[in-house]
């Protein structure tokens, strides 16, 4: 299993708390953009040719915010350059304050079968301070435009102002409207951006608050049908994000356009956030990528637990010992007898009980440490 991401750096406004590449200056220069991104695909198009790929996401940035023929291209030129799955899970990110029913048309009829729609809070005033463009009617409107499709919703905690009554109708209006995931996140005030000095002026919930917001959206999302199957991401039966797990499960993945990762035979790499820089490699036939680091053999063990401690599914010893040729309970012995009493160890795996997963950081810094 292999994923394709392609990310959309614009926007129509960029939110007080995005540290993401991203530009709402810059929308005019989509087509140029888009066209490079076509190349990128299939410059990079030798090379994967063995690969099988299943799924695709387009991220940003804001990409329903672009002419929507630029994503039909985007997805046909995936299909062109790529051995992408007849059932591969093709997921487009939504601003609801962006959309309309021919955009919408346009994606399902081109393959796009899974949507990720930023509602972030349900709270006009709480969406006027983040910055955000949409207002809890537009994001209704979207997910009526939505109805009988798989789609996502992003909420996020630790808003300044924000209480449980926020939390708790933000969760209810996606399950109302037909989310069958949510990802509920905690906003993280990142150096450099305009919701840093919130920050810094202590005008955010501290971490003990945050955390009751957490535990109280857990209860909430389960009261309604969604189970828990990583740190911050909950959906209804079968619905998963494939495109996530396969992130969570340390597989390969190929990125495209201004900023994006990839990982591939245990090599990282990253393309420039720079926007001119990205057109200047790309016209000139030669990869944007600034950063290239191959993985050491520990350090694909390190990850391959820092990665499975965040799911709900924990890790499975077995394949550990298959992929390293060492026994997991040998290898993280002192992590695992520190942390007993906050691990479930049965059936082959190796987990963080659920009530001590949103504080796994701490956790899993123990066993990388080992």
């Amino acid at each position: 299993m292999a994923g394709i991401y392609v990310h959309i750096p614009f926007c129509r406004q960029k939110c007080r708390y995005c540290d993401f590449a991203s530009f709402p200056d810059k929308i005019g220069f989509a087509e140029s953009y888009m066209a490079c991104v076509y190349r990128e695909m299939a410059m990079r198009s030798p090379e994967l040719k063995d690969y099988s790929f299943d799924t695709l996401y387009i991220g940003g940035g804001t990409p329903s915010v672009i002419d929507e023929s630029y994503i039909a291209m985007l997805v046909a030129a995936a299909k062109k350059n790529f051995n992408l799955a007849k059932n591969a899970e093709i997921t487009i990110e939504l601003n609801p304050g962006t959309v309309s029913a021919s955009k919408i048309d346009l994606y399902k009829k081109v393959g796009i079968n899974r949507f990720s729609v930023g509602l972030q809070t349900a709270n006009d005033k709480l969406l006027a301070d983040l910055g955000r463009i949409h207002t809890l009617n537009q994001f209704i409107t979207c997910a009526k435009l939505l109805k009988g499709q798989n789609f996502s919703v992003d909420i996020m905690i630790g808003l300044k102002g924000q209480s449980l009554e926020d939390i708790s109708q933000a969760i209810e209006v996606a399950a109302a409207f037909g989310a069958s995931h949510i990802s509920m996140y905690a906003l993280t005030p990142e150096d450099g951006t305009p919701i840093y000095t919130d920050y810094l002026n202590g005008e955010l919930p501290d971490s003990d608050e945050v955390a009751e917001q957490y535990a109280f959206g857990v209860k909430k999302l389960k009261e309604l049908g969604f189970e828990r199957y990583e740190v911050s991401n909950f959906c209804k039966k079968g619905k998963e994000s494939r495109h996530n797990l396969n992130y969570w499960r340390r597989g390969e993945y190929i990125g495209f356009g201004v900023s994006a990762s990839s990982h591939i035979k245990n090599v990282r790499f990253t393309n420039t956030f720079d926007l001119d820089e990205y057109f200047k490699c790309i016209i000139s036939n030669h990869f944007a990528v600034i950063d290239r680091t191959e993985i050491s053999f520990d350090e694909q063990k390190d990850e391959y637990v820092m990665l499975a401690l965040r799911t709900t599914a924990g890790v499975d010893t077995a394949e550990y010992e298959r992929l390293f040729k060492v026994p997991f309970a040998r290898e993280y012995a002192p992590a695992i007898k520190k942390y007993e009493a906050y691990l479930d160890i049965a059936d082959g795996r190796v987990r963080i009980k659920d009530e001590y997963l949103f504080v796994q950081n701490t956790i899993i810094i123990d066993f990388l440490e080992t």
